[in-house]
């Protein structure tokens, strides 16, 4: 597939596409692929069959690593389906680019200016210098990652299963499932067995956080550590963008095991025991991140705390990861340009530095495009349903789609066609990013020969 798709940018290219076009398109074309692959009997257990707007749903939710299903993967899938859902989940995941690189570099290929542009879009990096290296180091370290989470998983699964291989399959694909933060499972019941189970838990929150908080600042805390050492000591200093994200993303990850242990406190947690709020409030709280995975019956929960989770999921994880939504970093600066605003200042700052006007329009520019895209879904949405769900979780089956999340009420399979049609394009749109959506029909602009004058307008 990888092979395939490296050949097919090789096509595009000479089309005269723009960076952003060749990305989507590729990621469409992976789309279409595992449409046509999932449908094939030969990796459906004996007497299933799946419709094809049900295959194409799977494909996007795989490449999108969303994790929203209409069918059970246990019962639909036999061991060689499971395995090819897994390719797809890492290539969604990881990125195409990633991949393809990886691929290019066997292939003995050289990495152009061309190829460098596109590993900048795909892994939404803002410069062409390094990424050569840096997609071997994110690959890397992801494979690193999940075989060290399967050998944790496999092994503790030992317990559960009367052959090692069966565990170690388990571990090895519910690692790869986490970490790229995709939220299937092969257990059928998602993570509700383990609702009790606090060594599983706490695995799985590890390998969604670290899926989660983005290539760069894992790469960034790999090189502190290699500074650290006594052969290559040298003054390290973490990034404004890491310093800004992990703030960010740990302190939501709080603030969300925090919000939903208060709104549920004397609610559907009023029985549990202490360790049981804080292992659901935190669980919770970390898959909302994006990852999809539950332990308990989100559709239990009061409306006011799925709509705290529909907002979390609907911020995301941090760019550069295997997350969606508007990213953490979108939400930072909004917060802070609101809070610079409110109190006269125009320079909006942090960290002791001063943040660049264009990532603060394009943040705002992805924010109200969220706002807009979120509003236009959920009305769509509720008039194809006609009345058969409620709002709240139209809400939130939108919210998760967009977020790339996973996490649902229940409803997915039993949403119409045309309503699934919707949500699997909310999870395309996840994937490739807001940005790489608005631009994906712009075009190189001529030099403006006429600079018109500027003229105040009444705001608010």
């Amino acid at each position: 597939m990888l092979g395939s798709t490296v050949m097919f940018n090789d096509r595009l290219k000479k089309l005269k596409l723009t960076s952003v076009q060749i990305i989507v398109i590729s990621y469409l074309i992976a789309s279409v692929l595992g449409s046509f692959v999932f449908s094939m009997p030969i990796f459906h257990k004996s007497g299933v069959e799946i419709r094809f707007i049900d295959s194409i749903f799977t494909a996007v939710s795989a490449i999108s690593v969303t994790g929203l299903s209409v069918l059970n993967v246990a019962d639909t899938f036999n061991v060689a389906g499971k395995i090819v859902l897994a390719v797809f989940l890492q290539f969604g995941g990881i990125g195409i680019m990633t991949l393809g690189t990886f691929v290019w570099l066997l292939m003995g290929r050289k990495i152009g200016l061309k190829e460098r542009q596109l590993i900048m879009i795909d892994q939404n990096q803002t410069g062409l210098s390094g990424l050569v290296k840096l997609m071997k180091i994110v690959l890397g370290m992801a494979i690193l990652i999940e075989i060290f989470g399967g050998i944790i998983l496999g092994t503790y699964f030992l317990k559960f299963y009367d052959y090692w291989h069966q565990a170690y399959f388990y571990g090895f694909w519910h690692s790869l499932s986490a970490y790229t933060n995709a939220g299937f499972d092969l257990f059928g019941d998602s993570l509700f067995r383990f609702s009790n189970d606090y060594f599983v838990q706490v695995v799985m929150m590890l390998l969604l956080i670290l899926g989660a908080v983005g290539f760069p600042v894992l790469i960034e805390v790999r090189e502190y550590i290699i500074s650290l050492t006594q052969q290559n000591k040298r003054n390290f200093r973490f990034s404004l963008y890491t310093k800004l994200t992990t703030t960010t993303f740990f302190t939501l990850i709080l603030l969300g095991a925090l919000g939903i242990f208060l709104l549920e406190n004397s609610l559907y947690f009023a029985n549990l025991s202490w360790h049981e709020k804080l292992f659901y409030s935190l669980f919770n709280s970390v898959t909302s991140r994006n990852g999809g995975f539950a332990t308990m019956d989100i559709s239990l929960l009061s409306t006011q705390t799925l709509f705290f989770i529909a907002v979390l999921m609907i911020i995301g994880a941090s760019p550069s990861s295997v997350g969606g939504g508007i990213r953490t970093t979108t939400f930072a600066v909004v917060v802070l340009t609101l809070f610079t605003f409110s109190k006269g200042n125009k320079e909006v700052r942090v960290f002791n530095r001063r943040l660049d006007e264009e990532d603060i329009l394009k943040s705002f520019v992805v924010f109200s495009a969220a706002a807009i895209l979120l509003s236009a879904a959920i009305i769509l949405l509720d008039a194809v349903e006609g009345g058969t769900h409620t709002l709240m979780e139209i809400v939130f089956e939108v919210a998760s789609a967009f977020g790339t999340t996973g996490l649902s009420m229940g409803i997915t399979s039993e949403l119409t066609n045309l309503g699934k049609l919707i949500i699997t394009f909310l999870m395309f749109v996840g994937r490739i990013g807001l940005l790489s959506l608005l631009f994906i029909f712009k075009k190189e602009a001529p030099k403006a020969k006429v600079k018109y004058p500027s003229e105040k307008l009444i705001i608010g």
